[in-house]
């Protein structure tokens, strides 16, 4: 009986193993000769003489204009690197290309082209074009070129990125290391990525082969559609070690558009500083989930002051969009249509807000300085510096001998942070001494007696969390402190 029992077992066993093994086919893996020898007639090679700048020997090589080479030439000079000086001279650069207008346009990476003098098209048939800029972005790392020619050239179409998954198989097709018309291929790696390159990072990661070079070429998915434009890659020896990124085609795709278009960006613009929202900062809101980009400020005359946005609201959905977390609301905004009526949920005090605001357009080269209002002065000129228990603070009013000490402005409002405790939770979170508490729990407070009465609020209420408005030398954020000692 035991003997059959475990024949029974095994043979279960057996079909289990059956059903759940993956089945390939015939054609596994792809053969990508068909669609390589389709796809490569669209894909340029691009060649630049860039104005004469010194080497820096000693760093890491990654493709020109890489968010890698700011990192390592930071960690280069800080180990007290020196770079011996070279001779200037003009500087020839390689770089890809695809065809995306069969009157001559092609789309390229703009720290490709960025600083050339002179930019050199090189088609898959060795036909050599000058190339003029159409327009660039540094913000998406994008770049629209132009050649004149008197026959229909191979464009390609684009892909829908979004609908690429991890693990779809994927085509680069470039010029690493000057290789014309090399072919490699890989899969999708992950998506979404965050390389701290600019404001609007949601690159794919790939492991197809790419090296210097390989930058502003496509990424095909194997409809033979381009899902993204090669950009970066992370590699201590300038090699692939099979981390790629590529911008995604369908935030490309828009960008190109603006730039055939207009010659530049036209963006959506809300005119708000943000922050991410923490668990305790959540926590100390009443929001059930963490979520959303948290306004740490508002410019003055933007769409967000005319809209009612304040600072401490969070913005939760903006225009039908649900802002899962902050990084996605720039995205969202720029890709918005400028002037257009949008409605923009907030959590406010414990509650959910519907605003209305008019898209206004990004001003790429405006500084957009942030400018602090003025209340009634209630400030309180007397006073020792008192011990906040609870948050584990020691603050003082802001006095006029402080002010003049500290150089502290006479419009800034708020309370001195003049001693943070060893290991309590502002210490943590990096608080310091010169800090100036603005808000508390999204009420000003200009004076010891006003933090004191709202810390109690925050206990009655029952609080984990207390939200703070930090000014540290003019720059703004919001702070969830654990009450301690409730």
């Amino acid at each position: 009986m035991k003997k059959s029992v475990n024949a029974i077992g095994s043979i279960f066993i057996f079909v289990v193993f059956l059903f759940v093994s993956p089945s390939y086919s015939d054609n596994y893996p792809p053969d990508f000769s068909d669609l390589a020898a389709a796809l490569s007639p669209s894909v340029v090679n691009i060649s630049t003489t860039l104005s004469a700048q010194p080497n820096a020997p000693g760093i890491p090589q990654f493709p020109p204009g890489s968010p890698f080479e700011d990192f390592f030439r930071d960690f280069f000079e800080k180990r007290g690197g020196e770079r011996p000086r070279r001779e200037s001279r003009p500087q020839q650069a390689m770089g890809s290309g695809f065809i995306i207008g069969s009157e001559g346009l092609i789309v390229t990476n703009n720290h490709v082209i960025e600083g050339a003098i002179n930019i050199t098209v090189i088609l898959h048939d060795n036909r050599s074009f000058k190339a003029s800029i159409i327009g660039k972005d540094k913000k998406t790392d994008l770049a629209l070129l132009k050649i004149e020619v008197d026959d229909e050239l191979p464009a390609i179409e684009w892909g829908d990125s979004d609908n690429a998954k991890v693990g779809n198989w994927v085509l680069a097709i470039g010029n690493p290391f000057g290789l014309v018309n090399t072919v490699t291929a890989g899969i999708i790696s992950a998506r979404a990525r965050d390389i701290n390159a600019g404001p609007f990072d949601d690159f794919i990661q790939t492991d197809a082969p790419i090296n210097r070079g390989n930058s502003g070429g496509p990424l095909f998915n194997l409809s033979g559609k381009v899902i993204g434009i090669n950009t970066a890659i992370y590699s201590p020896s300038g090699g692939s070690v099979g981390i790629g990124f590529s911008i995604p085609s369908n935030l490309a795709r828009i960008v190109i558009f603006q730039l055939k278009e207009y010659g530049k960006t036209r963006r959506g613009w809300l005119g708000v500083k943000i922050q991410t929202v923490t668990d305790d900062i959540a926590s100390s809101l009443g929001l059930e989930k963490t979520m959303g980009a948290l306004v740490s400020s508002v410019i003055s005359d933007s769409p967000a002051m005319q809209s009612g946005m304040k600072a401490g609201d969070v913005i939760i959905k903006f225009d039908g969009k649900e802002v899962n977390e902050m990084r996605n609301l720039p995205k969202i905004v720029a890709a918005t249509n400028i002037d257009k009526p949008v409605e923009v949920e907030v959590w406010r005090n414990g509650r959910s807000k519907r605003l209305k605001v008019v898209v206004g357009e990004m001003e790429e080269t405006a500084e957009q300085n942030l400018t602090l209002e003025s209340d009634q002065d209630k400030l309180n000129n007397f006073g020792e510096p008192i011990k906040i228990a609870e948050l584990g603070l020691t603050l003082s009013n802001l006095t006029n001998d402080l002010r003049n000490k500290f150089n502290i402005p006479e419009n800034l409002k708020g309370v001195l942070i003049v001693d943070v405790e060893n290991g309590s939770d502002g210490d943590f979170k990096g608080i310091l001494p010169g800090d100036i508490i603005m808000e508390i729990a999204q009420n000003k407070v200009y004076n010891i007696s006003d933090v004191k009465m709202r810390v109690l609020d925050e206990i009655k209420a029952s609080r984990n969390f207390v939200l703070l408005l930090v000014n540290r030398k003019g720059n703004l954020s919001f702070i969830a402190l654990k009450l301690e000692n409730k």
